[in-house]
């Protein structure tokens, strides 16, 4: 395959296999994963503990959650506000990680708004990936060890969250097909085949 710096961002609905199908996609087109792992880098850039960033990730409200966090970088209350610390803030934080990492090398990142931080990168595909939610529930369940009914609850819970920072940063809808190159259901084909179709498609698309 030649070879080419390409940028793929992988939007999921919860236990659609999004993880999983990002991690193939790194695979088959050699290029550095990014999920929780790009915490790691905005702890390190930004000097905050990274159990800190893990606690506000992909949330609003932040203030209320820094204010509930006692001890985040030796930081009180009056200095929060001295440092005018801020949802923004951790989301430039994460945004700078995110274009250093893109600017290295072919990568693959999971959320974190990644498609509109790198809306500018030429070679960037941007993919969403859904599943029934009966498929979703079952594997929560499984993963959780909750009922149909508290699975359904915690995932739309999650969902609601994920999508309020979407929008709020992107300007953009949550899942919403026009905010993507291609929206597939993974409980179709299952993530292995599912990351094959992508991959078949990111190929045509870069004549790769």
């Amino acid at each position: 395959m030649e070879s080419k710096h390409i940028i793929i961002n992988v939007g999921r609905q919860v236990c659609a296999g999004g993880l999983e199908i990002g991690r193939l996609l790194a695979e088959e087109f050699h290029a550095t994963y990014y999920d929780s792992e790009l915490l790691n880098l905005a702890a390190r850039e930004s000097g905050f503990s990274e159990e800190f960033l893990k606690r506000s990730d992909e949330r609003r409200g932040f203030f209320r959650a820094f204010l509930h966090l006692s001890g985040a970088n030796n930081m009180d209350g009056d200095s929060f506000y001295q440092n005018n610390f801020s949802q923004e803030s951790l989301f430039k934080f994460q945004s700078d990680a995110i274009i250093k990492a893109a600017q290295k090398s072919s990568c693959v990142f999971v959320g974190r708004c990644a498609d509109y931080v790198l809306r500018d990168f030429p070679n960037v595909v941007n993919i969403f990936v859904t599943a029934s939610l009966e498929s979703r529930a079952a594997l929560f369940m499984q993963l959780k060890g909750v009922g149909h009914d508290e699975a359904v609850k915690r995932i739309e819970h999650i969902e609601s969250r994920r999508a309020s920072y979407y929008n709020y940063y992107t300007g953009k809808k949550w899942g919403h097909a026009a905010s993507y190159d291609l929206c597939v259901d993974s409980s179709i084909l299952g993530a292995e085949e599912t990351a094959r179709l992508i991959a078949e498609f990111i190929h045509k698309r870069f004549k790769i």
